[in-house]
């Protein structure tokens, strides 16, 4: 459900911006042609709502490269996937799900129609269907592990999400997305990122993989800490609209890694021949994961900390240092594939986390030494000099990171003392606003942030929430 006060302004506000929004796409769509590309209404997606960054990143002539996401798994942390729908019936691998009611995670468990799970899943991989809908990274494929998070059928105080990353590394993930985020407390909370939870992304990256989060949704307070997006190692999404600028509910956080789409965002809900337009950093996060499939598909032999390199390399509107609101810029798939990146290119995110990750990494066992037969000494009298020590460059190097690491992860802590909002479960008493769609008169609905001063319905829970804008608002 939506959290909507006052239902007639809200009505009247939706239906502006839905003008406004068609406006803006026309006189985009001018502007366009004059530069000779292709309109902007040309992209996928419904015709109020088109995914506008297929167009600003050439996506078909990626896929036509083979940078669609073939070889890569995408694990889903989230409230499950319908993996019945025909848009994802191929894309959806068995996984896990982690409530009481079991099963692969193929069954999206939100009570909500708007199916959080199955929208991120079709934001990343759908194929063209009900309201041209359609995937990212289109040959990638859905690892989905379900956990019991606030509104899904089975929700409990403890969601699994520790196992649920550890489960998904074991299990042939190359990216972990997690739409999802819980606020930090000083009075309850004595790191920022819960230990068992770090310990697990730590884990996922000795296995190879790469960790993208939600940095969630409220801003633009400065002083937001949530978990897991400000856990070390992760690669943390704030939203951006289609001008570049960074959205009013996206969390500005000192974990800021990167910015991508994250209003105007078209998805699929749990019901067939549903759909929605959403915004938030779930989508945000999506799309990121998404993009990172691609090109790892085209750069298949790259390690995990050379593909974040390699988007961090590339990214538009860069910046030297994280900015609380935009990370280090904005992603750009495209330009990340095109672009000669070295090997060793700078990795901020992985600099951090290397000293912890490398703990897990067992090292090769020395060789053993040759026989060696001793000669006879030689006459006279020689002293050795004093032996090497074990403490080389090299190891001096490794402590000065650890203790970088180290630095980090108190500075975390101190914002997670400082920073936490606990979020409220209440989402309102209205529901979703529809209208006909143009896909043979399916139900389309359109997602809108809810004011900060929306009442609560309900009082506050101390349990972790799915990220996105609208339905429980993160």
């Amino acid at each position: 459900m939506l959290c909507i006060v006052d239902f007639g302004r809200h009505l009247v506000v939706v239906v502006m911006r839905r003008s406004r929004r068609l406006t803006v796409l026309a006189a985009a769509a001018s502007a366009l042609m004059m530069l000779g590309t292709a309109p902007a209404l040309a992209a996928p997606g419904p015709p109020d709502a088109p995914e506008w960054w297929v167009d600003r990143w050439g996506v078909p002539s990626l896929w036509a490269a083979g940078a669609d996401g073939r070889a890569i798994t995408i694990a889903e942390i989230d409230s499950g996937v319908n993996a019945a729908l025909p848009e994802l019936a191929s894309k959806v691998l068995p996984g896990i799900d982690f409530g009481a009611l079991g099963g692969d995670g193929r069954t999206d468990r939100e009570t909500d129609p708007f199916g959080h799970g199955t929208a991120m899943a079709s934001i990343m991989v759908a194929s063209p269907g009900a309201f041209g809908i359609e995937g990212l990274a289109p040959a990638a494929k859905i690892l989905p592990v379900a956990i019991p998070l606030i509104g899904t059928q089975d929700a409990t105080t403890n969601d699994h999400l520790a196992d649920a990353i550890k489960w998904s590394a074991d299990h042939g993930a190359k990216i972990i997305n997690m739409s999802l985020g819980a606020d930090r407390d000083q009075k309850s909370d004595a790191l920022a990122c819960p230990a068992d939870e770090q310990a697990a992304i730590y884990y996922a990256l000795s296995k190879g993989g790469v960790v993208v989060a939600a940095a969630g949704n409220d801003g633009p307070s400065a002083t937001d800490v949530e978990e897991p997006s400000v856990c070390i190692g992760v690669v943390t999404v704030g939203a951006v609209d289609s001008t570049g600028t960074v959205a009013s509910f996206s969390s500005r956080t000192p974990k800021m890694t990167v910015t991508a789409p994250g209003v105007n965002i078209p998805s699929l809900g749990r019901i067939a021949g549903q759909a929605y337009n959403g915004k938030g950093t779930s989508q945000a996060s999506a799309l990121t994961s998404a993009a990172i499939a691609l090109i790892w598909s085209k750069y298949p032999t790259l390690t995990n900390r050379q593909v974040v390199a390699r988007l961090l390399a590339t990214l538009d509107r860069p910046r030297t240092t994280a900015d609380p609101a935009y990370g280090y810029g904005q992603i750009n798939p495209a330009t990340a594939i095109s672009t000669a990146v070295p090997a060793d290119a700078p990795n901020p995110i992985f600099d951090i986390s290397d000293p912890f990750v490398k703990q897990l990494t067992p090292e090769a066992a020395p060789a053993k030494p040759a026989a060696v037969t001793l000669a006879p000494a030689p006459p006279g009298r020689y002293q050795a000099d004093s032996p090497p020590s074990d403490v080389t460059d090299e190891v001096r190097i490794a402590a000065g990171v650890s203790l970088a690491g180290l630095a980090a992860l108190v500075l975390l802590s101190y914002f997670g003392w400082r920073g936490r909002r606990r979020r409220l479960a209440g989402r309102g008493s209205t529901g979703p606003l529809s209208w006909t769609g143009s896909s043979a008169g399916s139900p389309w609905h359109d997602i809108f942030e809810p004011p900060v001063w929306a009442a609560p319905t309900q009082p506050p829970q101390w349990r972790r929430r799915i990220v996105r804008g609208g339905p429980r608002a993160k």
